[in-house]
């Protein structure tokens, strides 16, 4: 039996930024067009069908590849500036012949950031990213490129994490929660694909037309190896790539105001070891900052578990560091208002800005790049002989290298090479941890695609 796909209508169309891309150089076009010199072109390739598929469905990095081969894009030097050629584009892209407005912006945000990261950032020779500082630097600089760092506007961004493969009734508790986070004029900030991530931009939008507000920030923060699999969805207006999954973590915290975690698989614990290490760090003590999880009457079981996961490992000093509020949404959406305006204060007694998060202490460690091969993963210090911050360290990036196993192409091509991940740590570790994805693989939190295999076998 033939399981392909069947063929999908396409569309030729060449297309001018508006606006929202600046001039490139002719080197910076060159090294676009061009897969032998650092393979830029493949990379543009393959994040360009992501945003040009926005709305799908399918969490498998494989099957938009395969369903659109012949997709080529190439970026063009004019006399006027610079168009981007499309041939054989996805059809949804496209209504009445004309490329959707809103499709065309995230396109042009991934050749600006694309060109942006590869010839400034990693090979510019500016930051040291061996370093905290420099990695920082780097961060602050794709982020200002990408123009979602504004000056002179209050506190007001709220950061939703979520799962992207969600039931429908914790799908319609994100758009509520949004609701009221909109009515009450604050922005958000998401991963920028579906499910939870889309859930809360679409409850807001409501909202502030009810409010009359304009000049809204649906702000969707990825990285190349994850957009391939969550497409952006329609409601982001503001997309920013970056390099690799350390630095979008860190572009969250650094951006955030106040944040909001709603149920998810492994890629939502990720974000919640990731936050939570960096708030048990002993330099972020006294640092206000506002962290709810929250989720319909039915997800109560889901947050106890992450709870006692959290307990387990990282010990009670890190459940005191969020609330659990179920089936709130209006609680929700004022806790978040209350602890922006402690944000707010705290910002002006030290003389930080409004816009990026210079006195959030991130270690070394929770910015350096892991790269998730069955060597490094075998090797993850999950003991609980360490501080917690850095047992926190570890754990995320064991999360994150499940992740990769369900849905990023180089690390699902060496399981299937190599077999599963192993998993190594203290038997009470190994044992919190297999519970918690137990839990997630029985809920269809791993994957929305087809039946799940476990990318990982845990030993204690």
């Amino acid at each position: 039996m033939n399981h392909q796909p069947p063929p999908q209508p396409a569309f030729n169309a060449r297309i001018s930024p508006r606006g929202a891309l600046d001039v490139l150089s002719r080197d910076e076009i060159a090294r676009l067009g061009d897969a032998s010199r650092g393979g830029l072109h493949e990379l543009l390739r393959r994040c360009a069908l992501a945003v040009l598929t926005t709305g799908s469905d399918s969490d498998d990095p494989r099957a938009t590849q395969q369903r659109y081969p012949d997709f080529e894009l190439r970026v063009l030097q004019q006399d006027r500036g610079i168009k981007i050629e499309l041939k054989n584009a996805p059809s949804l892209a496209f209504v009445d012949g004309e490329i959707i407005r809103g499709v065309a912006d995230l396109l042009y945000a991934v050749v600006r950031d694309i060109a942006y990261t590869a010839i400034e950032i990693q090979e510019g020779g500016k930051f040291d990213l061996g370093t905290s500082e420099g990695c920082t630097g780097a961060v602050f600089e794709i982020l200002r490129n990408a123009r979602v760092l504004r000056p002179h506007v209050e506190p007001n961004l709220v950061v939703c994490w979520g799962g992207h493969s969600i039931g429908r009734d914790e799908y319609v508790y994100t758009k509520k929660v949004g609701y009221e986070l909109g009515l009450r004029r604050l922005d958000i900030c998401t991963g920028c694909g579906p499910g939870a991530m889309k859930g809360p931009m679409k409850g807001a939008t409501i909202a502030h037309a009810k409010q009359r507000r304009h000049n809204n920030r649906y702000i969707g923060i990825t990285e190349p190896g994850i957009i391939a699999a969550e497409s952006p969805n329609p409601i982001v207006n503001h997309l920013v790539i970056m390099p690799d999954i350390e630095k979008r973590l860190e572009a969250f915290v650094r951006l955030g105001h106040g944040f909001i975690v709603f149920p998810g698989g492994v890629g939502t614990a990720e974000e919640i070891l990731y936050l939570l290490g960096l708030l048990l760090h002993p330099d972020n003590a006294g640092l206000p900052f506002p962290l709810v999880l929250t989720g319909p009457a039915a997800s109560a079981d889901y947050f106890a578990q992450i709870d006692r996961f959290l307990r387990a490992t990282l010990g009670a000093a890190a459940t005191s560091r969020y609330r659990i509020m179920i089936d709130q949404a209006a609680e929700v959406a004022a806790a978040m208002v209350k602890g922006v305006r402690q944000v707010r204060e705290h910002r002006l007694d030290g003389h930080d800005a409004f816009f990026f998060n210079w006195s959030l202490r991130i270690p070394h460690e929770f910015q350096q790049p892991f790269v998730p091969s069955h060597e490094a993963m075998a090797a993850l210090d999950l003991h609980r002989n360490q501080p917690p911050h850095q047992l926190a360290a570890h754990l995320r990036r064991a999360f994150s290298g499940i992740v990769a196993g369900n849905v990023k192409e180089d690390a699902m091509r060496r399981i299937e090479a190599r077999g599963p991940f192993e998993i190594h740590g203290d038997p009470e570790v190994m044992q919190a941890l297999d519970g918690l994805l137990a839990a997630f693989v029985g809920q269809r939190r791993m994957k929305i695609s087809g039946d799940y295999r476990p990318c990982y076998q845990l030993r204690g």
